[in-house]
């Protein structure tokens, strides 16, 4: 439970630092987050508006409305899961495209100053405007246009469903056509055969004198007879080709092709059934894809079903293919045999007959299966033509686009919230930067941490001397806790001689010094404040007094100690002003005579505090901080570098001064929640003490 408890501290912890940041650079965040929204939503209304346009098409397979020739009804449809996909691909390429720009005249329209653009360049343009998909669970297609011109994007969404409308028409007649040629070739070229084999019959009935044979006259059984086998051999020889072209199919598609052409190539019910099954779970498997995308439980479900009914498929496919070889064989040996009996038939009725009949049987025989080839290729003519014929609708226009003149971009709110975030991030993200960046003294565990010293005192912004707030300022405890650390600050005596420096200028020391000696003076003791600070005196001006003479008199012995200390206004503290520094300042600051000045003042006051110059460039506060009791080291919150603290640090260590602790000054309450709270516990206990007293003084 210890370690949970100490983790879950740790993380709040880490997560508060995080937040500490943010809130101290709250400023820059939110100037960044400004400016990318302002700017974003600047952008969004100089963007022109976009309109869109939707047309939406019924696309089917290539087939009759009406089909004269069916002998059966088909219960089961033969839609093609793939046909969908590959109809998306062809409205959008690039035969379709260029038809559009060519039919609007799409080039000169888009063109500048009358000139006309590229064909490449207005393709693109419309393939960027255009986009296609399908209707959930249907076979419907939309066609959508976006456009800076409602009535332009209209006009181009209508025109590319005619083009593909009338390119599928033009597609099925034109096959329909072709067909139609290659079998009426054809079947001028059988009708030359039957017509030569018609001659041949003639030539040999005229040559042996045969009368009629299996015509109109009597005929006798053996003729009846040869006439049944062949009408047999005929249909058994029709029976083994259209096997092995079923065969020959099935043999020259793969699996994938046989699965996709199994439903024009066998009705067995199971197939039939596999199949349909197959279209439903695709179908169902393109809509859970494009709502939960590939690694959703339920799509995997249905690609498992799939691969199932593909296997189920495939197996049964293999079990009909081998079903056809077998009727294939059959139907083989039926004719063989039917073949060798009517050959058979043929000698004996030849033989029987006379020698001289057996090529006018042979001849007559050829002549059969050319006719009945002939009479099988001109029905395919007549079929094919009246197929033709038959109206055709593979593409239907459901709704024809409209000019819509509501504007679908841009989007302000979406690009004003869209800005926002973008704007937050940026915000926090540049101030995690700039915070990594900034290498001065944020917290007071970077003082311990850095320097090894204990932090004595934590001092708010804006605070002024205490003579001027008065001594029931909210800003006197900070000073007081500062006293009182002081005075339990192990090594060291609460009394005696103390200089307060800083490493560089405008950390806050002049100001820390006087409320420490305004501080301690109220609490009874007797202080005297030194302004030590020769170069910058700031002192006499807080307590509004005289800088003419004062220490630098002292030091030079001009007037005695006692002549230059001053009483103030604050009772039990007195003043020794810095005095004015000669034009020649060398032999003022002797160590010898400053620690004499010192012992002296000692064995007067039981507080002697001394404004110093910064430590980091004069020697001044060096010397004055050697002959003390102990130095305390003013830093400002976030100021300098933390280098320069080290450095100052350094210096003092090299000089032998005793450092009794630090000050951090000039903390920003309102960024940093650990500061805020320390100060707000002391705001409202001295608000609370304000009003009893004004209450006490009403009563």
């Amino acid at each position: 439970m210890s370690n949970e408890s100490a983790e879950q501290q740790s993380g709040t912890l880490h997560f508060l630092d995080y937040w500490r940041v943010i809130r101290s650079r709250k400023e820059i965040v939110l100037a960044v987050a400004i400016l990318v929204v302002i700017t974003g939503t600047v952008y969004t209304l100089m963007l022109p508006n976009i309109f869109a346009a939707s047309a939406r098409i019924l696309v089917s397979d290539d087939a009759p409305e009406i089909d004269p020739f069916s002998t059966q009804q088909s219960y089961y449809s033969t839609y093609n899961p793939y046909f969908l996909r590959t109809q998306f691909e062809i409205l959008q390429s690039k035969p379709m495209l260029n038809e559009v720009i060519n039919r609007l005249n799409l080039r000169k329209e888009w063109g500048k100053g009358g000139e006309t653009l590229p064909l490449d360049v207005s393709h693109k343009i419309l393939k960027n405007s255009i986009s296609v998909f399908q209707q959930r669970d249907t076979s419907l297609i939309y066609i959508s246009v976006k456009r800076d011109d409602p009535n332009e994007a209209a006009k181009i969404a209508n025109e590319l469903a005619e083009v593909y409308r009338d390119s599928r028409l033009d597609l099925a007649h034109r096959e329909s056509r072709d067909a139609i040629d290659k079998i009426a070739e054809a079947l001028k070229e059988q009708r030359g055969r039957v017509d030569a084999a018609e001659q041949v019959v003639e030539d040999l009935r005229k040559q042996f004198g045969i009368a009629e044979v299996g015509g109109e006259g009597s005929v006798d059984a053996r003729n009846l007879r040869l006439q049944r086998l062949e009408d047999a051999r005929l249909a058994a020889q029709q029976e083994m080709i259209n096997k092995e072209g079923s065969l020959e199919i099935l043999e020259e598609l793969d699996e994938k092709g046989l699965i996709e052409q199994a439903s024009y190539l066998t009705f067995d019910n199971l197939v039939m059934t596999t199949i349909q099954q197959l279209q439903d779970a695709d179908v169902q498997l393109s809509s859970l894809q494009a709502d939960f995308g590939e690694n959703h439980p339920e799509v995997q479900r249905i690609k498992s079903q799939l691969k199932k009914l593909e296997n189920t498929l495939s197996q049964r496919i293999q079990a009909l293919r081998s079903g056809l070889k077998t009727e294939y064989l059959l139907a083989q040996k039926m004719f063989n045999a039917l073949n060798k009996e009517l050959e058979e038939e043929r000698t004996t009725s030849i033989e029987s007959q006379g020698a001289e009949f057996r090529p006018f049987r042979n001849a007559q025989a050829d002549l059969e299966s050319e006719r009945f080839i002939h009479t099988q290729l001109n029905a395919k003519l007549r079929q094919e033509i009246i197929t033709l014929k038959i109206p055709r609708n593979p593409v239907e226009i459901i709704d024809s686009a409209e000019p819509n003149n509501r504007p679908v971009s841009p989007n302000l709110f979406m690009n004003v919230l869209l800005s926002i975030f973008v704007g937050l991030g940026a915000g926090v993200g540049l101030a995690y930067f700039i915070e990594y960046l900034d290498t001065s003294i944020k917290t007071a565990d970077d003082v311990e941490r850095l320097l090894g010293l204990p932090v004595l005192g934590l001092i708010p912004q804006k605070v002024r001397p205490l003579v001027e707030e008065g001594p029931d300022s909210e800003h006197a405890e900070a000073y007081r806790v500062l006293r009182t650390n002081l005075a339990f600050t192990e090594g060291v005596s609460h009394k005696g001689a103390f200089c307060v420096l800083s490493g560089g200028a405008g950390e806050g020391k002049s100001t820390t010094v006087f409320n420490l000696a305004y501080v301690c003076a109220q609490q009874g003791e007797k202080v005297l404040l030194v302004d030590a600070d020769l170069r910058r005196p700031v002192q006499h001006t807080i307590l509004g007094v005289s800088n003419r003479f004062g220490l630098t008199n002292v030091l030079l012995r001009d007037v005695p100690v006692e002549e230059a200390i001053k009483a103030t206004s604050v009772p039990n503290l007195h003043f020794l002003p810095s005095g004015r520094l000669p034009r020649t300042s060398l032999g003022v600051l002797d160590p010898k005579r400053i620690g004499e000045l010192i012992t002296s003042l000692k064995s007067k006051y039981d507080v002697v505090l001394i404004d110093t110059p910064p430590l980091v460039g004069i020697s001044d506060s060096s010397i004055i901080a050697k002959e003390t009791d102990g130095a305390i080291l003013v830093v400002q919150y976030r100021k300098y570098p933390r280098d320069m603290l080290i450095k100052a640090r350094k210096m003092m260590e090299t000089l032998g001064v005793k450092t009794v602790g630090v000050v951090l000054n000039n903390i920003n309450i309102m960024r940093d929640d650990y500061y805020y709270y320390y100060h707000s516990y002391y705001s409202d206990y001295y608000h609370s003490s304000q009003s009893d007293v004004m209450e006490d003084d009403s009563v």
